[in-house]
């Protein structure tokens, strides 16, 4: 392939992509309250990953990008492939670019499992420390089956899943907004900070969870990418093809949610991400999710990245948290797609 072949078409998206990915990570390295500039960065980067060249980095430096900044990359970074992948794939499964695995009342479930733990200090598994996590997470998975044991007597339609989704994140939304009624001052601080989204506590332990779970689910399926397709021109041509409608959707469904759930309980709520990064990729690179998954992988973290980025240095020294950030990104994105949208996937 020439060279002029390799920067147009999808290489050359995927390429670009990627690239800004790489600026975004140092930009984000670089940026913010303390003094440390892309040289200290590169200085400590190269510290590491070269040790005989004797590269000399100073201990504040060293601090601030390995204790700080460099766990908020790595999260934003795994965090925003999950959301894409799993928005992406959902979009799939129910044929709409307007769901995603929020729509399913994934996050308002795992709302409710941090604010029973904030507010009533009870956890179902766990030490005291992990309460918050593992509510959320158990939570949010119980969304997931809730949703798909409505639908389930229906038949594991699109449309039985989105109303059964709806259903489930008003239920799990009222029982929220009682914890928070009942809630004392300093225990409704903690539930509304937490339901703002926030990469600040993001540690090593948590990326190492997020990213089994990512290695587990996303390449099962980036695998049914295919069968993804098929679904993509109805049910009836699915079947003709030999995909089985009812076991994909479930599939993608319980996958999108795990790794929707593993993040949001390290993260808080972050938004939109699983819904503008798969339609940004979509208008770019196409409906083939044999392209499209991947590429919105590329997209989702450079997004969540430059999301967090932008929030704590736009108005430095205050951080405004990036659930916050990327509402205002997707917001009018999906008022956009909701006027424009007919039918299926646009």
């Amino acid at each position: 392939m020439s060279a002029k072949g390799i920067f147009t078409g999808k290489p050359g998206l995927f390429i670009i992509v990627s690239v800004l990915l790489f600026i975004a990570v140092i930009w984000s390295a670089s940026a913010g309250t303390a003094a440390v500039g892309v040289k200290d960065m590169m200085r400590v980067a190269g510290s590491a990953l070269f040790p005989f060249l004797n590269i000399r980095a100073s201990e504040f430096a060293h601090t601030v990008f390995v204790a700080l900044r460099l766990p908020r990359i790595l999260m934003a970074v795994a965090g925003g492939i999950g959301f894409a992948v799993s928005g992406s794939a959902m979009q799939g499964i129910l044929r709409n670019p307007l769901v995603s695995p929020f729509t399913i009342g994934i996050s308002s479930a795992a709302g409710f499992g941090a604010a029973s733990a904030i507010v009533l200090n009870m956890g179902v598994i766990g030490s005291a420390d992990w309460f918050v996590v593992t509510n959320s997470f158990l939570f949010a998975m119980l969304a997931a089956f809730l949703v798909y044991g409505i639908a389930k007597f229906k038949g594991v339609h699109a449309g039985t899943i989105i109303l059964s989704g709806i259903a489930i994140m008003y239920f799990f939304s009222a029982f929220t907004s009682l914890l928070q009624y009942i809630a004392a001052d300093n225990q409704l601080k903690g539930v509304v900070h937490w339901m703002f989204g926030n990469l600040a506590v993001s540690s090593y332990q948590n990326i190492i969870v997020v990213c089994a779970v990512l290695l587990l689910c996303v390449p099962v399926i980036v695998k049914q990418s295919w069968s993804l397709n098929a679904l993509a021109d109805g049910d009836e041509t699915a079947i003709s093809l030999g995909v089985n409608p009812r076991r994909l959707r479930v599939m993608i469904l319980i996958l999108s949610s795990a790794i929707t759930a593993i993040i949001i309980c390290f993260t808080g709520i972050i938004g939109f991400i699983c819904l503008v990064a798969p339609h940004i990729s979509r208008l770019l690179i196409g409906n083939d999710h044999r392209f499209l998954i991947p590429f919105s992988a590329l997209v989702g973290a450079l997004l969540l990245l430059a999301a967090d980025t932008a929030g704590r240095t736009v108005i430095s020294p205050v951080e405004i948290p990036v659930g916050i950030v990327t509402s205002f990104i997707g917001v009018p994105l999906f008022l956009w797609l909701l006027l424009r949208k007919k039918t299926g996937i646009e």
